[in-house]
């Protein structure tokens, strides 16, 4: 029987909660796969090497590649020893960096945000800024904790679209407003990225792999968040969407 919906497979962090480690997958992540890109959620636990890349392959039709506290540890792109409070999450980078160049092989539309983004990167041989506040340039793209969580998560700063690109297609327009809650961000672009999009200071917010044969597209904000209010938010999932059900029909045709 074909599925009426196809699946997206949702990588999980691995926390520690209390005495035990569990695989946690934020519930805005997988309402913005249910709803905008009217799919089925599937999390997938971040088990290293453990995991059967393949059977987790055979079994979905696209990758959402979330947002996170935890930051990839700075060894996996030669970068310098990271702050002793930094959080990681070894296990889900040990998941995530070999399998994202084999969702792109098989033509899987993959989408990545904050995390995701700064994954793709390092998966690509691309570099980290740790802390984008201290480089000198650079704005402060982190989010005020203290405050609400309506106000972390409003709108924050312009970006520039690159012309011609997805997201400018997807947008219908130049400029689009999103927020901001990161302190890392692309040092050096990896090989074989294409820039779709700056902020204001000229740190990169988003990018492509024109060389991918499926949907691949990564940002640095959140679109997840209460992705129905917003329509580019909500175009951004939905494409992500409409690409996972081509690709599970063709594969069952």
């Amino acid at each position: 029987m074909s599925r009426a919906k196809p699946l997206i497979g949702i990588p999980a962090d691995r926390r520690i909660l209390g005495p035990h480690p569990f695989h946690c997958v934020g519930e805005k992540y997988i309402a913005a796969v249910a709803k905008a890109a009217e799919a089925i959620p599937v999390l997938i636990p971040s088990l290293g090497e453990d995991a059967d890349l393949d059977a987790i392959l055979a079994s979905v039709d696209g990758i959402l590649l979330t947002g996170s506290p935890s930051n990839v540890e700075p060894q996996r792109y030669a970068g310098p020893p990271s702050d002793p409070e930094t959080l990681h999450d070894p296990h889900r980078d040990a998941t995530t960096l070999p399998l994202i160049p084999r969702v792109i092989a098989v033509g899987m539309p993959l989408f990545a945000v904050c995390r995701g983004f700064q994954e793709m990167n390092v998966a690509f041989g691309g570099t980290l800024w740790q802390k984008v506040q201290d480089v000198p340039g650079y704005a402060d793209h982190r989010e005020d904790k203290e405050a609400p969580l309506e106000a972390q998560y409003g709108p924050a700063h312009e970006i520039e679209l690159v012309p011609g690109g997805q997201l400018q297609r997807i947008a219908g327009a130049d400029r689009v407003t999103v927020n901001s809650l990161h302190s890392q961000g692309v040092q050096r672009l990896g090989e074989g990225l294409a820039v779709e999009a700056k902020a204001p200071d000229g740190l990169i917010e988003g990018f492509s792999v024109p060389a991918a044969p499926g949907f691949v597209l990564a940002v640095q904000w959140h679109p997840e968040w209460q992705v129905m209010n917003n329509p580019f938010s909500r175009a951004l999932f939905a494409a992500f969407g409409e690409a996972a059900r081509s690709h599970a029909k063709g594969r069952r045709s």
